[in-house]
């Protein structure tokens, strides 16, 4: 397990890098890519990296906070179990963290190298990885302030933007349907529905 800083100083692309830089992730593979990073958030404002991790049925990631959180989406303020580990593609994270040391802060669990759009991963599709297999789930997943003050204003429009919804820059939700033991560097294979 590795701390991450949260305390990093803000790095803020503009909208023609942010742009410019879309390119890269749309050529993300569709099929078969590599898990990049495991993190977890042991508790809010905290990031750790791992390089092996158990993702479970209940509890999502396991020492992560997902369900103790909880959620403005469910009626009873619980953990919404069709977003318990958020997916976000590397190469978006990198486009707007600046340095690979910063992309743990958008707060996502796992980053992967993979092709995230609607239009590759529809709700239902299936995410194997390690023992696991993570289904997409059709919860949407959207910046929020914090996004906003670590990688700007700018980088938060982009991910609303049509492009930026269209490729899925801010993420997926996923609900754990098999649980196991994932490791940073295993292969993620797309199985549809």
């Amino acid at each position: 397990m590795q701390p991450v800083n949260p305390e990093h100083e803000p790095f803020h692309r503009d909208a023609d890098a942010l742009e410019a830089g879309l390119d890269d992730v749309r050529l993300s593979p569709a099929d078969v890519g590599p898990l990049e990073l495991i993190v977890t958030r042991p508790v809010v404002g905290e990031r750790t990296l791992h390089d092996e991790a158990e993702v479970d049925t209940a509890v999502g990631i396991v020492g992560d906070t997902w369900i103790e959180r909880g959620s403005r989406r469910t009626a009873d303020g619980s953990a919404d179990p069709q977003a318990q580990v958020t997916v976000m593609n590397i190469r978006a994270a990198r486009l707007v963290a600046g340095t690979e040391d910063r992309v743990p802060l958008a707060g996502d669990q796992l980053y992967v190298d993979l092709d995230l759009s609607a239009e590759n991963l529809p709700a239902g599709t299936l995410l194997e990885i390690g023992d696991a297999a993570l289904e997409v789930t059709d919860a949407p997943h959207t910046g929020c302030a914090k996004f906003s003050e670590r990688f700007g204003v700018e980088a938060l429009r982009a991910t609303a933007a049509p492009d930026g919804k269209q490729l899925r820059l801010r993420g997926i939700n996923t609900a754990v349907v098999r649980p196991g033991v994932i490791r940073r560097g295993d292969t993620v294979r797309v199985v549809r529905p």
